[in-house]
């Protein structure tokens, strides 16, 4: 049973008719078999022709047609994928391949392949940003086991090894200058057609190692347009929505919608080099006059959690680690003038910004705002033009590890440095992190390394966002999933 349609405020309900018009034409499935296929909008168009080696990976992911060597679970530690085993030895790991893996053109999973698709993500220009700085070659040992060897010893390669971009594709996705992942997969199921930026569609693998899906296909429509995506579930034309703004959240039934707590932290970064907050005190004040519940209230509409550090309850491990942070006394002030800075891309910010610029003006700043896109200002941020900047920020990247981003952000050296932190006691901890091998003792040095930057007060996090879902009352089984890898799965259905 499809979901009833209920009612738009009237300019909302006319506008996003239009933008629906024509989107949502029903695909019948190339097989035989009965079942409904499951019609998915999504907010982003692809970027480069669903090019595995680009973000579009992790749209291939979330269909579950192109497959890693190995994947994560909930605390980020890697399972086995295509591969069913792996040992270290130095800075090399072997990787012993399962059996009885296909392609969707019905070719074999060999060590062959797996070199072939690593060593094109590795030598891409751009690089996949997992292997930003890392110089990684592979080589068949046999048929069925692959080496992959870096230039440093690296713990974290299994995991670097999940990420989307680096999916193993059949020879026939690059026979071009492009990456063409059209029928060349291995997941349940197979990628048919790409619409350009406006639809997709994929039909179950029958073929497929891990079992058969329970829905006979997927059809995608690309939605940017929020509303119009929100009014795809409210009136039954699609059967899976993701990102549905705050704004019309309200407006769906609640039981109709999921939040997902996302890896993502709206923080605010305090210039330690110059200005005001080169005082660790002034940098305290600026700490408590911070009121984050008001914040998340107010702006996100209670969709959103109050922050209790930098990284939140999509890494569920990291709270129960954590003990109280010794910081500095908070100082007076006295009228003292700051600028701050943040970016219209995403539309919370500026909202944000307007907040704390009343709750730092009544703890007895000066506070100047300034907003602009985000191409116009991260390299005035990047140089510390600003006394505080307002970024909603990643908190894992592509390896599903936080310390890759503690030590951009914090680290002396770090390449994404706001706060001009330099602080040998956090530079300490955060090379222990990194080089501690994956695990508990590897999630505790992430905490330590955490509590070394919260200590200093330059980032004070506010809150974690989340990112909204919407599932009509016949789905079953859909993926929601914090690092928005996965969406439709192999068991996933309408009624």
């Amino acid at each position: 049973m499809r979901v009833p349609a209920r009612l738009l405020p009237f300019p909302a309900a006319l506008a996003a008719s239009a933008l629906l018009t024509g989107c949502f034409a029903t695909t019948e499935a190339t097989g035989t078999d009965a079942g409904e296929r499951v019609r998915v909008a999504m907010m982003q168009p692809p970027r480069s022709g669903l090019s595995p080696l680009s973000d579009d990976a992790f749209k291939l992911s979330r269909w579950s047609t192109a497959e890693t060597l190995v994947k994560l679970d909930a605390d980020g530690d890697a399972r086995p994928a295509l591969a069913t085993e792996w040992k270290q030895s130095g800075r090399s790991w072997t990787f012993t391949l399962r059996e009885g893996v296909t392609f969707h053109d019905g070719m074999e999973l060999t060590a062959e392949a797996v070199v072939r698709s690593l060593t094109r993500a590795a030598g891409a220009s751009p690089k996949p940003r997992i292997l930003d700085g890392v110089e990684l070659t592979v080589e068949a040992v046999d048929a069925a086991t692959v080496t992959v060897t870096t230039a440093e010893e690296d713990p974290l390669v299994p995991q670097r090894l999940s990420s989307p971009q680096l999916s193993i594709l059949a020879a026939k996705a690059y026979r071009g200058k492009t990456v063409n992942p059209v029928g060349a997969g291995t997941g349940p199921f197979e990628l048919t057609r790409v619409n350009g930026t406006s639809s997709a569609a994929l039909d179950r693998y029958d073929d497929y190692w891990g079992g058969t899906a329970k829905a006979p296909g997927i059809d995608v429509t690309f939605v940017p347009d929020g509303t119009a995506r929100a009014a795809a579930l409210r009136s039954g034309e699609a059967d899976i929505v993701e990102a549905v703004p705050v704004s019309q959240a309200a407006l769906l039934d609640e039981d109709l919608i999921t939040e997902v707590p996302m890896p993502r932290t709206n923080t605010l970064y305090l210039n330690t080099e110059k200005g005001a907050f080169q005082d660790p005190a002034l940098r305290a004040a600026a700490r408590e006059a911070i009121d984050a519940e008001s914040i998340v209230k107010g702006v996100y509409e209670g969709r959103a959690d109050v922050a209790e550090g930098l990284l939140g309850p999509a890494l569920p491990w990291a709270s129960g680690l954590r003990e109280p942070v010794r910081r500095a006394k908070a100082g007076d002030p006295d009228g003292r003038t700051i600028t701050i800075g943040t970016f219209t891309d995403r539309a919370e910010l500026p909202e944000v910004a307007a907040a704390l610029q009343q709750q730092l003006q009544k703890a007895g700043f000066r506070v100047k705002l300034e907003v602009r896109e985000y191409a116009n200002i991260e390299s005035d941020a990047l140089a510390g033009a600003f006394d505080a900047f307002i970024l909603s920020r990643a908190t894992v990247l592509d390896s599903g590890d936080p310390a890759a981003y503690l030590y951009s952000d914090f680290a002396s050296d770090g390449s994404f440095n706001i706060s001009q932190l330099a602080d040998p006691a956090v530079d300490k901890a955060l090379h222990k992190a990194g080089a501690t091998p994956t695990g508990d003792a590897r999630r505790q040095a992430v905490i330590d390394a955490e509590a070394a930057v919260l200590a200093t007060d330059a980032a004070v996090p506010m809150l974690h966002e989340r990112v909204i879902q919407g599932d009509a009352a016949d789905v079953v089984g859909a993926a929601h999933d914090p690092r928005e890898r996965e969406l439709v799965t192999l068991d996933t259905h309408v009624k």
